[in-house]
Formats: C-alpha cells, structure tokens, sequence
C-alpha cells in the first residue's frame, strides 16, 4: 500500500481546506506507518515513553470517534479500546493486536467522521457535549482541533519511525 498525500488548494474555500488538510494529516500518519511489520508498529521506541506507531493509529480512531460520532452527532459511541481496566488502553497493543485491525478500524472511523461531518455547516453547534465543556462545539473548531491533534500525534510518529528503522520525512 502507497500512501497518496496531496495538499489543499492554495486557494481553497474554507471548509474544503480545513477537509483537505485533515485529510493531509490523516495520511501521514498513514504514510508514517507504511512497511512496518506489526510488531514494529507496537513498538515503543522512544523510551520510557510506551507510545508506538499502532498506539498512535488506534488513539485516532478514538479521537474521530469521540469528536465526530459523540459530540458532533450524539451517537452513543461506546469507546474501543479503552475503558475502565486501562484509561489508555488505545496506547497499549497487545501481541495479538494486528495493524489489519487498527487500521480498518481507524478508517472505518474516519469515513463516519466524513459522513457525520456532511450533514453540518461550519458554524452549526455539536448535538453532543465533550467532557471539557458543558456548551456545543462549532464544526469549524472540531476540525481546527482535529488538525493540530494529527499534527501533534504526526511529529510524534517521525520520531518513532526514525528510531524503529531510521526512516524519515515531512
């Protein structure tokens, strides 16, 4: 699998360009985990940190899950990794864990965050609440917030790769 990662249109409307460079960022960390065997995908490679590649992958699936699906839409979207036995269970793959799974899981995620996301314009407010705020959230500040938490988690994954097998890039 090639990872195809194209920038926004410089002259882009607004919300096509807040799509278009989610979409950019959501493809890098796809880009980020190309090649990689499952094992090295639950590597944590940074110690002591316990972040791996596969951790990252399966954090974003909550992350589209909770703004898209929870507070953009109301769905009762139950967390999937996570809960009460381990808060940060996304973080922690197990040896039985498999990059097929969190990968097919995070686009599954991704494509209801799409299709939620349509039947909203920038400014309308969230249905659902999030746990920091008891007032509704605008589209356009879940996309903003969506794009600085791949960006974040992004630079996260260069340095895993870097360190798991010496690859580089933007």
């Amino acid at each position: 699998m090639t990872t195809e990662r194209t920038e926004p249109a410089q002259n882009a409307d607004e919300r096509t360009m807040l799509e278009g460079w989610l979409d950019y960022h959501r493809a890098t960390l796809a880009w980020k985990c190309e090649g990689l065997t499952d094992e090295q995908l639950r590597t944590a490679s940074v110690p002591p940190s316990d972040l791996s590649l596969m951790g990252l992958v399966r954090h974003m699936a909550e992350v589209e899950r909770g703004w898209f699906r929870r507070v953009l839409a109301d769905e009762d979207a139950r967390p999937l990794y996570y809960g009460e036995a381990d808060a940060d269970g996304e973080f922690h793959p197990g040896e039985a864990d498999t990059w097929k799974e969190a990968y097919a899981t995070w686009q599954s995620e991704v494509e209801a965050a799409r299709r939620n996301a349509a039947g909203f314009a920038l400014d309308d407010p969230s249905r659902g609440r999030h746990r920091t705020s008891p007032d509704p959230f605008s589209l356009r500040w879940i996309y903003t917030h969506m794009i600085e938490e791949y960006a974040r988690h992004n630079g996260h994954a260069d340095l895993l790769r870097q360190r798991i097998d010496g690859v580089t890039g933007e």
